[in-house]
């Protein structure tokens, strides 16, 4: 049974729509040429930087000695969803040990520059959860099937008939051109079967933090702050003054997270 997304969540769906990618080719780079995460062939950065597939990517920053699972206690944990009701769908599904698996496959977060950076980001990424979650409540958006999450337009991941690409789990993915590419970079049928990113937990959190390091990690790594991460995320309906509310409850749970961890939230906060 799917569960009513609160408004911030609405909109973060229908920010997602604004960070499709544009349709690719399938690679077949020249050697000196880097396969992008969208499918296309160049150099530089748009190429060669986050998400870049095959060919002379650029380097990812070593990874440092700080344990996620040590700053991720249950207690942390458990101070999340333990504000949800108990009525909640997420209540019986989503759990730190499954967060502890599905991070497995993500060796750089959380472990990028100083321990303090690392600290920043957890933060950083509870924060969005909790926000969109709320506190580890929903799973998925109710009525999702009524609702046009298709992008007919992107011939690269088309839909499959008869499949909704609402919004569900911590980061509620949504639309076809973003289950289609999380599902092959994770391992499950995105397009043909989305409704695993409800019903598998682990994939759920990947899904989660797959996009995460596509779309936010740069910027909390490079010490763009927090701001940065509102932008990546939800900036085009929310920064600029389009919501402030939303975006100082964002930062509120940042502020709280980086207060726990005993670290500095830094600067550039909101956007």
């Amino acid at each position: 049974m799917a569960f009513l997304l609160k408004p911030f969540l609405l909109t973060t769906i229908f920010c997602l729509a604004l960070l499709k990618p544009t349709n690719g080719q399938n690679c077949g780079c020249s050697a000196d040429q880097c396969c992008s995460r969208y499918g296309y062939c160049g150099t530089g950065n748009d190429y060669c930087g986050t998400g870049c597939q095959a060919g002379p990517c650029y380097a990812s920053p070593p990874t440092n000695d700080v344990s996620v699972a040590d700053i991720v206690t249950q207690a942390f944990f458990d101070g999340i969803i333990g504000q949800a009701d108990a009525s909640c769908a997420g209540k019986g599904f989503y759990s730190r040990d499954a967060f502890l698996s599905a991070l497995g496959s993500y060796q750089e977060f959380g472990r990028v520059g100083t321990e303090d950076d690392s600290k920043r980001e957890i933060a950083a990424f509870f924060a969005h959860v909790t926000h969109e979650t709320g506190h580890f409540c929903y799973i998925e958006e109710i009525d999702g099937p009524s609702k046009d999450y298709c992008d007919e337009k992107n011939t690269q991941y088309p839909c499959v008939a008869g499949k909704g690409y609402y919004g569900r789990g911590p980061i509620q993915l949504s639309w076809n051109f973003n289950y289609g590419p999380a599902g092959e970079s994770i391992g499950f049928d995105g397009l043909g079967s989305p409704e695993t990113v409800a019903n598998d937990v682990i994939v759920s959190f990947r899904t989660a933090l797959w996009y995460w390091m596509m779309n936010v990690h740069s910027h909390i790594v490079s010490g763009e702050g927090f701001g940065a991460t509102i932008r990546a995320i939800n900036g085009a309906l929310e920064c600029d003054g389009k919501n402030p509310e939303t975006v100082n409850a964002r930062v509120g749970y940042y502020k709280d997270y980086c207060q726990q961890f005993g670290v500095d939230p830094g600067q550039n906060l909101t956007c």
